[in-house]
C-alpha cells in the first residue's frame, strides 16, 4: 500500500493510495476518508461507485460526501472505474475501455487481461481495505452515480448480506435493453453471455435485495433514454421492495445533482449501518 497523498479534512483524513492488484494486473488507486471516530477503531464503511470516464478523485472532490460522512462517523472509499496504464486496453470511446470498467469481470480480449472490476470490488479492495485501515466490514453499504450506480445495485443484490443498504444516484438501470450496456457487455463478455446478472432490473425482478434501497434519478437527465430507470422503478414496485424511488424534478446528470441529495443518501446508509 503507497501513500499519494493525506488531507485533514472534516476532523479525520481524506487519503489516496494505491496498491498493486492481482485482480487487474496493474496498480490501482483509490480514495478514503476515515472519520475522527477511525482513530479508537474501526468504523462503518460507505462505498460510492463513480460513472463513465471518471477516477477515484471525481465524487471525492466534487460530492460533498465527507461533511456529511464526519457527521456520522463513516468512512468512505472512492475507487477508480477501471484500470489504467501502460499495456491495459483501452478504446477511443469515451464508454469503453480505461475509465468504463462497467464493474464486470471481462471475459473477451483484448479486455479480459485487466478489466476485473467485479472482482477488485467485491473481493479484493475490501481485503486491501481491511488490512490497512480501521474499517469495520461487518457494516458496509454501498452507493454509486450512473455507471456506479449500476455497480451498486448489481453488487448489492448479488451478494446478499454484504451491505446493509444500496442507494443509487442515475443508475444505468436496465443496460441489457439500453446502447449503454448492449455495448459495454457485449465487449466484455460477449455476445449470448449472461448479461442478466448485471442488470440491476432483471435482479430486482428475479431477488431483489435484503435492505432498504434509496434511488435518485433526475427528471431532466439528458441521458434518460440510456438509463431506463423506468424499468428499475416498475421492478422496485411489483416486488415490493423496502426502499423509494425518486424522481427528482429538473435535475439532471451532474455532480451538482450528486452533492444535492448526497446528505439525505448519508443519513439514509447510516440508519442501516447503526441500526
Amino acid at each position: 500500500m503507497k501513500t499519494l497523498s493525506e488531507n485533514r479534512c472534516f476532523g479525520g483524513v481524506q487519503g489516496v493510495y494505491s496498491h498493486a492488484s492481482q485482480a487487474c494486473g496493474c496498480d490501482m488507486t483509490f480514495g478514503l476518508f476515515l472519520p475522527a471516530e477511525a482513530q479508537d477503531g474501526p468504523v462503518p464503511l460507505l462505498w460510492y461507485l463513480s460513472g463513465l470516464t471518471c477516477t477515484h478523485e471525481n465524487a471525492m472532490v466534487k460530492a460533498g460526501a465527507q461533511a456529511w460522512a464526519a457527521e456520522q462517523g463513516i468512512a468512505l472509499v472512492f475507487p477508480d472505474t477501471s484500470p489504467r496504464g501502460e499495456g491495459v486496453a483501452d478504446d477511443p470511446e469515451y464508454d469503453l475501455g480505461q475509465g468504463a470498467g462497467f464493474y464486470v469481470n471481462a471475459t473477451q480480449a483484448p479486455w479480459a487481461a485487466h478489466f476485473r472490476m467485479w472482482d477488485y470490488i467485491a473481493e479484493e479492495l475490501p481485503a486491501a481495505l481491511d488490512a490497512a485501515f480501521p474499517v469495520d466490514l461487518e457494516r458496509q453499504a454501498i452507493t454509486g452515480h450512473s455507471m456506479g450506480g449500476h455497480g451498486a445495485l448489481t453488487l448489492a443484490m448479488r451478494l446478499p448480506g454484504r451491505f446493509r443498504s444500496v442507494s443509487a444516484f442515475a443508475p444505468i438501470a436496465n443496460p441489457t435493453e439500453s446502447d449503454w450496456g448492449r455495448k459495454q457487455l457485449g465487449a466484455y463478455l460477449g455476445e449470448g453471455a449472461d448479461w442478466a446478472a448485471h442488470d440491476a432490473s432483471l435482479l430486482m425482478a428475479a431477488k431483489g435485495f435484503d435492505g432498504p434501497v434509496l434511488v435518485d434519478q433526475g427528471s431532466e437527465d439528458q441521458f434518460l433514454d440510456l438509463l431506463r430507470p423506468e424499468a428499475l422503478a416498475q421492478a422496485m414496485a411489483a416486488r415490493r421492495q423496502e426502499g423509494a424511488f425518486r424522481m427528482q424534478k429538473g435535475y439532471d446528470h451532474s455532480y451538482f445533482f450528486v452533492s444535492t441529495f448526497m446528505e439525505e443518501h448519508v443519513h439514509f446508509h447510516a440508519e442501516a449501518l447503526y441500526a
